[in-house]
Parts: structure tokens; sequence; C-alpha cells
């Protein structure tokens, strides 16, 4: 018996190899959920689907249309859907003055828009209520220098969840949200080939090591259960990182060149 026994359960941001979406949807499914993993590549999704036994959908969250007919074809499909997982994003590091008007405009959309999209979408739909879930960041309540565009979407994210939570609430529809830390990935390769920038990370961690994917999907799969009495609120899943802080620019630069 699996805690997501008859749940029916979207994870949209699944479309890269081992990435956090794609452990969340694991996670889900050794739990006894079905599971439609979702985005914008079709070849990777397929090959997801077709080795874990679950359903696969093209999807840009972007989209109002896409998002909308995900939800309702899982609807059509399952006859029901109880979670909800987003976990697109978009890693941007520019400096301030650097970041261009269309980086603004598509980070906004897939960090800020897509994601009120996605929950709309989900409450709409969620007859018997359920669980959204938000992937955001640390970094949208403790500071990383370059990363303005980045932090203020996800930050917005995070009070629409509340927003949500707050409306949505007496449907029985939990709406959450997670903040990992640095965390080891697809899109943080780079980072972890460089073992002197992954410790300088480290070190602000008081729980002494980064964050997996496999703790994300720990988290995300302690929402997602209906023994979850909690709602609008942010997990700081990151080994404690926001009691500290991330590396200074110039500390992670002196790592990089050492």
């Amino acid at each position: 018996m699996g805690i997501l026994d008859g749940k029916t359960a979207i994870v949209l941001g699944a479309a890269n190899p081992g990435n956090m979406g794609q452990v969340i949807a694991q996670r889900f499914l050794e739990n006894g959920a079905r599971v439609v993993v979702a985005g914008r590549k079709r070849e990777p999704l397929a090959a997801f689907a077709a080795e874990n036994n679950c359903d696969f959908a093209l999807c840009d969250i972007t989209a109002k249309p896409e998002v909308e007919a995900l939800v309702t074809g899982t609807v059509e499909k399952h006859g029901a859907v109880h979670i909800g997982v987003n976990a697109t994003g978009w890693g941007l590091l520019k400096p301030f003055l650097e970041t261009t008007p269309e980086e603004l405009a598509a980070i906004t959309a897939l960090q800020f828009i897509g994601p009120f999209y996605f929950i709309q979408a989900l409450a709409a739909n969620m007859k018997q209520g359920g669980s959204i879930i938000q992937i955001s960041s640390a970094t949208a309540t403790i500071m990383l220098e370059n990363h303005a565009a980045y932090m203020g979407t996800k930050a917005g994210a995070d009070h629409v969840v509340r927003c949500a939570a707050n409306d949505f609430g007496a449907q029985g529809i939990r709406v959450n949200s997670i903040s990992p830390g640095l965390t080891e990935s697809p899109m943080t390769t780079g980072v972890f080939q460089m073992q002197k920038l992954v410790e300088v990370f480290a070190r602000e961690y008081p729980l002494g090591r980064v964050g997996t994917s496999a703790d994300i999907a720990d988290a995300a799969l302690f929402l997602a259960g209906d023994n979850c009495f909690m709602t609008g609120q942010n997990l700081q899943v990151n080994g404690g990182l926001t009691l500290r802080r991330n590396p200074r620019a110039a500390e992670l630069a002196a790592a990089y060149g050492g």
C-alpha cells in the first residue's frame, strides 16, 4: 500500500532526464499514484513514461490553453486530478543592469505567469480537493548576487501560493511551495563539476551538505499525502541554508579561479 494509492498526479517540468520533476514523479509512482509527466520535450517525456509505466503530455507552462488542456485532459482520462506539481524553472544568472527586457519577459512568463495559470487550472478542476505544489527557491528568501529576475519571480509565485491557499482551502485544496537551495540536478551540472564551488556553498548549510532532488521529492510526497495538514506554506528544504546565507560573488569567483 502506498500513501498515494488512488491518486492522480501531474508533474510539470519533467522533460529533462534525471531532473527534479522526474525524481518527484518517480517517488509518487513508488507510492501508488497514477502520474502524468509533462513539459515541452516529447522524446525525454515519452522515454520516461515508457520506462515508468505512466502517461506523458506536452505542455508549455507559459501558454494558458496548453496548461488548461493538460489538466482537463488528465481529468477526462483518469476521472480526477488530486496532485499538481510545478517543477519548471530557468536558473537565470545575470547582473541587474544587464538583464534585458526579453529576459525579464521570458522569466516572468515561465516563473510567475505560468505558475499562476497552472494553479488556476488545477483549482478549477480539483473537485475532490487535492494538493498543489510549487517548486520555489531559497533565493526567494535570501540573497544571491546576479539573480534578481529569478529571485523576484520565485518570490512572487510564493505569494500566489498563499493567496490560492486562502481562496481554495474550503474546497479541500492545499497549496504549498518547497524551497531548495543548491541542488544536484541537470540544471546545476556545471556547478557540480567544480568541487571547490560546491564546497563554498556547502559550508553555509548547517546540516553539512547541499541538497539532492531526492530531498525535494521526499518533501513533495509529504505535501501530496492526505495526512498533510498544511497549506499556504513555504517549506525550506535546504539543510538550514536560510539560517545563514549563500556565498558572495567574490567567494564564488575565488573558488572558480582556484
